[in-house]
């Protein structure tokens, strides 16, 4: 991942990291969760099995996701091949199971059509324990803001992390 914008997000009262932050992402007896459900959407652990309809959900809103708060460099979205983007889904699957990051896609829960994705990774050189990034498609782009709440509050309650760099929206 490259560098996002410094604004801390989420700072919970009294914080206290579990992070060591030289070792290890998260603790080794931490339960990385397995997913997240919302009337509005699912998170679940992204894979390679996501790679035709996570495709056709980026491919089809580049201009989209590189407008959305987070993504200010250029790198990402860009043009890739379906097999590039596989090996990018794999790639985004052995950092789950090392818990190196942590991504998830984002499913409509009655379509199960991809509509978005979620990424927890650390972030190195910086005060905060984690960075988080969202899209969605632009389709979805009424859930963009419902997601990052969503998120955000998950990622406040549920995860070890004392600080999270996550770019607010609106």
């Amino acid at each position: 991942m490259s560098s996002r914008a410094a604004t801390p997000h989420l700072e919970p009262e009294a914080p206290t990291s579990t992070i060591g932050r030289v070792a290890e992402f998260v603790p080794p007896d931490f339960d990385v969760p397995r997913g997240l459900e919302t009337s509005e959407f699912v998170l679940e652990p992204l894979g390679p099995e996501h790679n035709e309809l996570d495709y056709a959900a980026w491919t089809s809103s580049m201009e989209h996701i590189a407008a959305t708060p987070g993504y200010p460099d250029g790198s990402w979205p860009r043009e890739m091949t379906r097999d590039e983007n596989r090996a990018d889904l794999e790639r985004h699957a052995d950092d789950f199971r090392t818990r190196k990051g942590f991504t998830y896609t984002v499913l409509d829960p009655g379509s199960r059509d991809v509509i978005g994705c979620v990424y927890i990774y650390p972030q190195p050189k910086s005060d905060h324990d984690a960075c988080a990034l969202s899209w969605v498609r632009k389709s979805h782009a009424h859930l963009d803001t419902p997601l990052w709440r969503t998120v955000s509050a998950w990622l406040a309650s549920d995860w070890p992390f004392a600080s999270v760099e996550y770019a607010p929206r609106a």
